[in-house]
């Protein structure tokens, strides 16, 4: 039974950078930490209290950051290369060593749940279990159209500006155009994963939200049909692409149930 769950945010250096890092509880190499990666704008704080939410309910300890370049992480100084997403793979499992954390849980968001992917992936043997919510295994057009939208509404939207400012500070208007100037080039215009897709054996659950602008419902079944572990794929409906704030009492069940067959 976890005590505190107090937050405590240090800095460490992970894949080459400085990035963020919250913590909720504390553990042991053999205890079971969920590790949050967040989507494509986010951040520690965009994250809000589901966090704490999610360790209050499965008495789990947990760990957040900022990826690099954005929230309180080192800021962007180059553009992002075309693989980007499995840099960051490698990062998380740099950063997994630095905490000693031998049993994580990675619960991603969008951008983050294609990273989880990448790592359960690249390091079948060191990750426990993994949680997605909208996670992208393909490039589709309604995901190119998403992020355009998105992109175009910054441009104007004093208001979106200001929201993320508070979030990423100096770094806004960079990290949001290298974000969307990175995956609208035309080399990423065919980009997928699913051939990484086979070596993911670590149980997974997918949550996807039935009204995604970002994503259609193929990428669940994709994601389905292509690992080679234990995998649980829920459609939500009435919910689009951010299910941990648009259903978050059924996220939180659904991810409850899934932990409580292993732990």
């Amino acid at each position: 039974m976890i005590i505190d769950l107090s937050a405590r945010d240090s800095d460490c250096h992970a894949g080459g950078h400085r990035l963020r890092v919250r913590t909720f509880g504390q553990w042991s190499a053999d205890t079971a930490v969920l590790v949050f990666l967040h989507e494509g704008l986010g951040s520690i704080t965009q994250w809000r209290d589901f966090p704490l939410a999610l360790c209050e309910a499965t008495g789990l300890p947990a760990l957040v950051y900022d990826r690099y370049g954005y929230g309180q992480s080192e800021p962007l100084n180059e553009p992002r290369p075309d693989d980007f997403l499995i840099q960051e793979a490698h990062t998380l499992a740099d950063l997994l060593m630095q905490f000693k954390i031998g049993k994580p849980i990675i619960v991603g968001h969008s951008d983050g749940g294609t990273i989880a992917l990448m790592v359960a992936a690249l390091y079948p043997d060191r990750i426990k279990a993994v949680v997605t919510e909208a996670a992208h295994v393909m490039f589709e057009p309604v995901t190119r159209q998403g992020l355009s939208a998105v992109y175009a509404r910054f441009q104007t939207d004093q208001h979106l500006q200001e929201g993320l400012a508070r979030h990423h500070g100096a770094n806004t208007h960079e990290m949001v155009t290298q974000w969307a100037q990175t995956w609208l080039r035309p080399t990423l215009a065919d980009w997928s994963m699913h051939d990484m897709l086979p070596a993911i054996t670590s149980p997974l659950l997918a949550l996807q939200g039935a009204d995604d602008d970002h994503g259609s419902a193929q990428q669940l079944r994709d994601i389905g049909a292509g690992v080679s572990g234990p995998v649980d794929c829920v459609m939500i409906e009435t919910c689009g692409h951010v299910p941990h704030f648009q259903a978050r009492e059924r996220v939180i069940a659904e991810i409850s149930r899934f932990l409580s067959t292993m732990l």
